[in-house]
């Protein structure tokens, strides 16, 4: 039987983030930032990476992986370049603060770029590209992953993680462009959404060793999350026909731009070595252009909204499903919840109380 689901304002799920953050010994600016970006996640219909996520923070910060005092440290720097140890710590913080630099950097020299190593998980990609757009430019980001979930074109072994990429755009008349991707079918985080709602997922999500598709989520979610072979497929599935093999090319370009260059892990040979207590090395990519290096900026926005118009003025093929603009979902969600309240599973809800409990923070989520 599915959970029942509670519709809770949003101003409550960024207090209790707030509360069990704090609690945990992260000081009050960063608990500010993290629950905030934590709960627009939320907003924007990625409740795989909001509040939910307090599960596996909470496993990180039991073994001491988490470094939630650490303060960032810049290794190295140039006029459009910078390099960030994060110490450890949790990723929204350094990321916003990379994110910072790389537009300033844009600003003074059209162009910047900071990679983070030594950082852990950062939330949803495309909530940094967006404050480049918010700036007035075009935002790339990308991340690599601690867990393993991904199998490459033609292989039954997980090797990659859902590896993210996110692209962000201004216009003048329209909402920010903003498209925040896994390079997998879906976001692993996703699958535990759905396992923890009872929900059964779509067929073509998961695979087992041999290739079968898997709807279960709970199994789904052991096969990812405890298991050793099968897995997520990268964009267009596992094989080439349906273009498998350019999911799996984005995912490796992803780990290279994160991790490669910055110096982070690669969690597959990382994680036989790793002992309890050390931070898991991710790696994050923050870019950022001036469109003004190029042309005068108001051209550039008139032009994207040109493009934008045309596109939403496609004939679609079924009048009930108009073509959209990347970001147009989490924008519609966003408003939606803020409106009615952001959606809290029994068992998720159960597992925030214990959480709070074990952490000596207030349970506020009224949810018994």
């Amino acid at each position: 039987m599915a959970d029942a689901i509670h519709l809770v304002p949003a101003e409550k799920v960024e207090e209790q983030c707030a509360t069990v953050l704090r609690a945990w010994g992260m000081d009050e600016a960063k608990v500010a930032l993290t629950a905030r970006l934590m709960t627009e996640t939320d907003l924007r219909g990625i409740e795989s990476h909001g509040i939910s996520m307090l599960i596996l923070y909470d496993q990180m910060h039991g073994t001491g992986q988490l470094k939630l005092s650490a303060d960032p440290e810049i290794v190295r720097e140039s006029a459009t370049t910078a390099l960030i140890d994060a110490k450890g710590g949790l990723g929204h913080p350094v990321s916003v603060t990379a994110m910072e630099m790389a537009i300033e950097k844009a600003r003074r020299s059209d162009i910047g770029v900071v990679s983070v190593f030594n950082s852990h998980h950062f939330g949803a990609a495309g909530l940094y590209a967006e404050m480049a757009a918010k700036a007035g430019m075009i935002g790339i980001v990308s991340c690599t992953s601690k867990i393993v979930t991904v199998v490459p074109t033609f292989g039954a072994q997980r090797q990659l993680g859902t590896n993210p990429f996110a692209f962000a755009a201004p216009s003048k008349r329209h909402p920010i462009v903003l498209l925040d991707m896994s390079t997998s079918v879906v976001a692993a985080n996703k699958v535990k959404a759905y396992a923890l709602r009872g929900k059964p997922i779509p067929a073509g999500w998961v695979s087992d060793a041999v290739g079968n598709t898997v709807t279960d989520s709970q199994a789904a979610y052991d096969l990812l999350f405890k298991g050793a072979e099968g897995g997520l497929g990268p964009i267009g599935g596992v094989g080439m026909l349906l273009g498998g093999h350019k999911g799996y090319g984005l995912a490796i370009f992803a780990q290279i731009l994160s991790s490669t260059l910055s110096g982070g892990s690669f969690s597959p040979i990382r994680n036989r070595s790793q002992k309890p207590g050390d931070g898991d090395n991710i790696g994050q990519f923050f870019q950022v252009i001036n469109p003004e290096a190029f042309r005068p900026r108001e051209e550039f926005e008139a032009d994207l909204d040109t493009l934008i118009d045309e596109l939403r003025a496609t004939r679609p093929a079924n009048p009930d499903t108009p073509v959209l603009i990347p970001g147009d979902p989490e924008w519609k969600s966003r408003e939606e919840k803020l409106a009615q309240g952001i959606p809290i599973a029994d068992s998720l809800a159960r597992t925030i109380r214990d959480i709070a409990g074990r952490a000596g923070a207030p349970y506020v989520l009224d949810i018994a």
